[in-house]
């Protein structure tokens, strides 16, 4: 057993009327826990505050997938690159796949910013 591969688990603690909220949404749901708990962390609106400590770990992010951009595009316009220098599809697809996550996830901070600034999202305002 000690050889079969397993995808990562998330776990975070809540306190306990924390809990009966979520059980009883999911419960409302209809959805497995499972279900549930990866559709809202995708899916769910988030509202958040612009400050520093939130923003600069954005931009460090979107700079080191920049860099790697950068790398690829230097590998593809060389004037000596070859199939065995250049990034493999795999490397290629991996990048678009981080780029792709990390945008989706900018845009929809950046949704939930203009949420907060239209008033709909008071609990975060403090």
């Amino acid at each position: 057993m000690s050889n079969q591969h397993k995808n990562p688990t998330i776990s975070f603690r809540i306190s306990d009327a924390e809990r009966k909220q979520i059980e009883a949404r999911i419960l409302v749901s209809g959805m497995k826990k499972q279900d549930y708990f990866v559709r809202s962390c995708i899916y769910n609106r988030i509202c958040v505050v612009g400050k520093k400590e939130t923003i600069y770990p954005l931009v460090q992010t979107v700079n080191a997938l920049y860099l790697q951009l950068l790398e690829m595009q230097k590998a593809f316009t060389s004037t000596n690159a070859t199939p065995d220098t250049l990034p493999s599809s795999e490397t290629i697809h991996e990048l678009q796949t981080k780029y792709t996550n990390m945008l989706t996830a900018i845009i929809d901070l950046l949704d939930g910013a203009k949420y907060l600034w239209e008033g709909d999202c008071h609990e975060q305002q403090s």
